[in-house]
């Protein structure tokens, strides 16, 4: 079950296990976590990145064309995911501007797979999910944790990040799939994944469910939510939108990610604790 530490929710943290050498540090703070502490502002967070990275992407794409899009975008992913893995210890502007550019990339990502490949989304849905499965149980297999505070070597972090990009892959696909394949449409499909996000949140509070499962689970559906509720915000009235536009749509979700991220780096309400002898040496293994 998630623990409280310090007021903040977290997911159980386990040692480095069958981990490998700390992160490269020069001074105090080798192997600190490069995650943030999971609360509820890292969640609203998560979903607002989601948003915008949707619109954003549909704006670049729109406006300078799929490839010098996808160049950008691809460029963008790289520097700041450089960045991050340079970064010693979790930094909150680093971090969540990895986060934001893996969102824009992996939603030109999954429409790429899409418009120019004419894969249908059922089929890369299918495909997403069976390559989020892999990466999933190689990490397993390799570290015997999914849990994100345990992300301290180099090789969990790479994992993370893989995870990461496929889950707003995953994500983008099944929105679609849902708005356009099944018809719903963006309003209605934002509600249906407000529902489900609910079910890993319920299950890992009262029927048990281990509380990284609930993490991954909440995770994937922080993308399709996010992005659907983005979707309506800009598409037009005509499409069952609000009919702001995408850019318009992608400064407003914009804006609030600068200010709670500004505010939790100047409040490090969600800076990882420091770890300690225990966290660096138990060897429990999260179930999955």
């Amino acid at each position: 079950m998630a623990q409280s530490t310090g007021g903040a929710t977290t997911l159980p943290t386990t040692g480095e296990g069958r981990g490998h050498e700390p992160l490269p540090h020069a001074g105090p703070g080798a192997g600190w976590s490069k995650v943030p502490q999971v609360t509820a502002l890292f969640w609203g967070v998560k979903v607002l990145t989601t948003g915008m990275g949707e619109t954003a992407s549909d704006y670049l794409g729109r406006t300078l064309g799929p490839i010098p899009a996808g160049c950008l975008g691809l460029a963008g992913f790289v520097l700041f995911l450089a960045l991050q893995f340079r970064a010693t210890r979790y930094r909150p502007w680093t971090y969540w501007s990895a986060i934001v550019m893996v969102s824009v990339f992996g939603t030109m990502a999954a429409d790429v797979v899409h418009v120019i490949a004419g894969i249908p989304y059922t089929v890369s849905a299918v495909a997403f999910t069976v390559a989020l499965a892999a990466l999933l149980t190689a990490w397993y297999r390799a570290e015997g944790t999914l849990s994100i505070h345990s992300v301290r070597t180099r090789r969990r972090e790479a994992f993370y990040w893989a995870t990461v990009l496929a889950t707003f892959a995953l994500g983008t696909a099944v929105g679609d799939l849902t708005a356009g394949t099944l018809h719903l449409g963006y309003l209605p499909s934002g509600i249906l994944f407000a529902a489900l996000i609910a079910v890993p949140a319920l299950s890992g509070r009262f029927l048990g469910l281990n509380a990284v499962a609930a993490f991954w689970g909440a995770y994937v559906l922080t993308r399709p939510l996010g992005a659907s509720f983005a979707d309506w915000m800009g598409v037009s009235t005509a499409h069952g939108g609000l009919g702001w536009g995408t850019g318009p749509a992608t400064l407003a979700l914009t804006v609030p990610i600068v200010l709670l991220v500004g505010y939790l780096a100047i409040s490090h309400k969600d800076t990882p604790a420091e770890p300690t002898e225990q966290t660096e040496q138990t060897g429990a293994r999260d179930l999955v």
